[in-house]
């Protein structure tokens, strides 16, 4: 059988060992052919192709329901659900998700971008099946490095108290971190302890306990435990915490041997109750290049496949804000032992693995565990050190809760550097950082800020370690303006102040963070109309620089907001507000994400559709303050008219 002529995961049903092995070498195939050519995740999809056949092959996707944690390594399941002739458009405007995706496929049953979500999400759906009465099998699959996300954790401890629920888990374990070797002696003991002898001497040790003739109701606690030392008799050390947390533990497992996967999944789902599957896979499993470098190969942007090298942008950049990022902060930490940068799970994304490499004692890495990581931070600040955690902004959304009560409440000096902030691409809505703007307005203490550029961002950086109490700072996704850089000697901008980068009598546009430079470039394009605009460079969305802001707009009259985040709560809802409160009455408009979601495309045409351009931000000023009529140009700000 051909992949290209699988539409629906159940057609794999019956297929020979062999047969399955020559699709999943026509699934690595095809899956490194696309993302070589446009990009994507690689390392994750590639070492889980032979543990998504195995279990597909116990599972009839027209009623069981499957939840992938994260969903990055679901691109083998995408290619045998339907998605195949399409797979060339992965990640790219219109096309293939990047992420699990419940409006792409009936096959998708959660959406995931996020990690740490799998093992609710099924179990919710098992709550589910059974409370409607219905019989189908509810299963998730989570990586070792998800399961370190306190979410994971607590769906773990619920299923394991609920022993009549049958649910199963798949740990995905590519690291080897938590694992025993994977050989035969564990396969035995495995296959010994679920086979009938030992349940059955399990049970015989149950029912002969009863028996017993005690002294009293009171079973001696060495009596009760002879069960479970029976049952716990063939687990290994890391699945007997399983077992205490009421799981049944299978494995680990070979996710490379597809023979011995289905003959696991298939005693698995004839086990009542919860079961966890302990699968270890190779990262990257099939492409040699990924296997070496599981931490650069785990996503790619195109690549040669006979090399394994990236393709080279035609034009040179500028450095990515997260690497101005990262090189500040480790001469800022050379000279600062109190400064800690801490990380969860991203230390490359987020420039921090420059700090990882040059001071190791001052890096910090929690794990996928963003919650964790704000309150070790605020820990960390009420003893004396200056923790500065970078974590994307959509990431950071999970530990809403931490930054209020951990941080805001009790005003400690933690600083929060939010990557990704913005308009993302091809990773779609889960990724997207337009929420940050709105959610950080209303947390107490906080001062909250945006760099213009990548100099500006240095600055800022040192205003953040200077400041008594909590600061946050955005920065877009890519590359820099391309503005020159300080070696050294920077001075902290004052807190909330501004900047007037232009000036001009008809209109008054104020820009916040990586949107100054798209004002400036409205600027340029209104002044050829003959509007003159003053730009300001906000700098700061908390504490908003009244003192520059009302006067101009009370003189001009006319206000453009501009923003990268989404408007509601936003930085142009902070200039109205502001307005109001002091009872100035100024013709505003508001720019910045509309209330929907950012789907994937590239960053240029999201904005595009967003009407983010500075092409099209001028055409909607224009029309907004009826300067586009196309008999009569506008000429300074006396409101006359020259034909």
């Amino acid at each position: 059988m051909r992949l290209s002529e699988v539409s629906h995961p159940n057609q794999l049903h019956g297929l020979t060992t062999a047969q399955l092995e020559d699709m999943a070498c026509q699934i690595r195939e095809r899956h490194l052919q696309v993302v070589s050519t446009s990009g994507g995740h690689l390392g994750p999809g590639l070492g889980v192709v032979e543990l998504t056949l195995a279990l597909y092959q116990t599972l009839d996707l027209d009623e069981d329901k499957i939840v992938w944690d994260v969903g990055h390594q679901a691109y083998p399941h995408k290619l045998i659900t339907g998605r195949y002739s399409n797979f060339d458009s992965l990640r790219q405007k219109g096309g293939v998700a990047g992420y699990l995706k419940r409006s792409e496929s009936l096959f998708d049953h959660f959406g995931a971008g996020h990690a740490s979500t799998s093992i609710s999400a099924a179990l919710g759906m098992a709550f589910a099946r059974d409370r409607l009465g219905k019989n189908y099998k509810c299963v998730a699959v989570i990586g070792d490095g998800a399961l370190t996300g306190g979410m994971a954790l607590e769906a773990i401890n619920h299923a394991g108290h609920l022993p009549n629920t049958p649910f199963l888990v798949v740990l995905n374990d590519n690291d080897m971190s938590i694992s025993p070797p994977v050989g035969a002696l564990s396969t035995y003991l495995n296959r010994m302890r679920h086979s009938p002898p030992i349940q059955f001497l399990s049970d015989s040790v149950q029912e002969g306990v009863k028996n017993f003739p005690f002294i009293g109701k009171d079973i001696p606690q060495e009596i009760k435990s002879l069960t479970g030392s029976v049952k716990r008799l063939a687990v290994p050390k890391v699945g007997a915490v399983f077992e205490e947390l009421g799981f049944t533990y299978m494995g680990p497992i070979d996710g490379h041997d597809i023979s011995e996967m289905v003959r696991t999944f298939q005693a698995a789902h004839r086990i009542g109750g919860p079961v966890l599957v302990h699968v270890a896979t190779t990262k990257g499993k099939g492409y040699p290049y990924a296997e070496a470098d599981q931490v650069g190969y785990h996503a790619q942007s195109a690549f040669d496949l006979t090399t394994g090298k990236s393709i080279p942008s035609k034009t040179p950049k500028p450095p990515s804000y997260s690497k101005v990022f990262g090189q500040t902060l480790v001469k800022i930490c050379e000279q600062n032992s109190k400064v800690i940068g801490i990380t969860a799970a991203m230390a490359t994304g987020t420039g921090l693995d420059l700090l990882q490499k040059a001071i190791p004692d001052q890096y910090v890495d929690v794990g996928i565990a963003e919650q964790h990581a704000v309150t070790l931070a605020a820990g960390m600040a009420c003893d004396g050190l200056r923790p500065v955690c970078a974590i994307y902004s959509t990431f950071l959304q999970r530990a809403f809760d931490q930054l209020i009560h951990d941080v805001g409440i009790q005003n400690l000096p933690v600083t929060f550097v939010l990557d990704r902030a913005g308009i993302v691409g091809a990773d779609g809505p889960t990724h997207q950082g337009q929420y940050d703007i709105s959610y950080f307005r209303s947390i107490p203490n906080f001062t909250v800020m945006a760099p213009k550029d990548e100099a500006e961002l240095q600055r800022m950086l040192v205003t953040c370690l200077h400041h008594d109490g909590p600061c946050t700072l955005r920065i877009p996704r890519g590359p820099g303006e391309g503005v020159t850089l300080m070696e050294e000697g920077w001075e902290p901008l004052k807190i909330g102040r501004g900047e007037v980068l232009s000036e001009g009598d008809d209109l008054l546009i104020i820009a916040y963070g990586a949107m100054v430079a798209s004002a400036k470039e409205t600027s340029n394009i209104l002044k050829k109309s003959g509007i003159s605009s003053t730009v300001v460079n906000a700098r700061f969305l908390r504490p908003l620089d009244q003192a520059l802001i009302h006067p101009l707009a009370r003189r001009i009259g006319k206000v453009v907001t501009i923003e990268e985040g989404t408007l509601l709560g936003g930085f142009g809802s902070a200039i109205v507000e502001s307005f109001a409160d002091q009872d100035l009455k100024v013709s505003t408009l508001r720019i910045g994400i509309p209330d929907k979601l950012v789907d994937h495309a590239s960053p240029q045409q999201s904005k595009e559709a967003l009407g983010l351009t500075p092409n099209q931000i001028t055409q909607t000023i224009l029309k907004r303050f009826g300067w586009d009529k196309s008999d009569s140009i506008y000429v300074g700000n006396s409101n006359t008219e020259s034909l």
